[in-house]
């Protein structure tokens, strides 16, 4: 069972492994990520900042999809972070079990627009993040459990 999608440009940190692991009764972190699942040091040290309490796994976005898909990820709580808005939308397309996203950290770039506290998001992203929206997927704001949600398309209303 996928119980959240977050977007973290800092993938696992110490809001992400205890904080929303917890919030959500997690027992299983599944990382999607291309570059991360190809580097031993970074998968290294993330190790060490993993909760005891749940598993720590590392893949690339497509052998994510196929993971769960084979059913392999059923019998965890999965929280799946992801680094960008285009790994999100990229595994959302492959995974339609994927019903809720939350944009949590998302860093500056020279094209982008500040929607909420430490959420950057470009054009393109914002109209990756629609097409999931109006596609039946909940994408929401909330940086800690303890903040409140806030919906992407309300953000992005007051933008425009």
């Amino acid at each position: 069972m996928i119980v959240m999608t977050r977007i973290d440009y800092r993938l696992l940190h110490g809001q992400v492994a205890f904080a929303w692991t917890n919030n959500l009764s997690a027992n299983a972190i599944l990382m999607a990520n291309d570059v991360v699942a190809k580097d031993t040091f970074r998968k290294k040290t993330f190790m060490m900042a993993k909760p005891d309490n749940a598993k720590l796994i590392f893949k690339s976005i497509e052998d994510s999809a196929a993971a769960i898909k084979s059913g392999v990820t059923d019998k965890y709580r999965v929280f799946i972070v992801v680094e960008n808005v285009a790994d999100a939308y990229k595994l959302t397309k492959l995974v339609p079990e994927v019903k809720l996203i939350d944009l949590g950290l998302s860093s500056k770039k020279d094209d982008s627009v500040n929607i909420a506290k430490s959420v950057y998001v470009t054009q393109s992203e914002i109209d990756q993040l629609t097409e999931l929206e109006n596609s039946g997927v909940r994408v929401v704001v909330q940086q800690a459990p303890a903040d409140k949600d806030v919906e992407f398309h309300n953000l992005i209303e007051k933008k425009e």
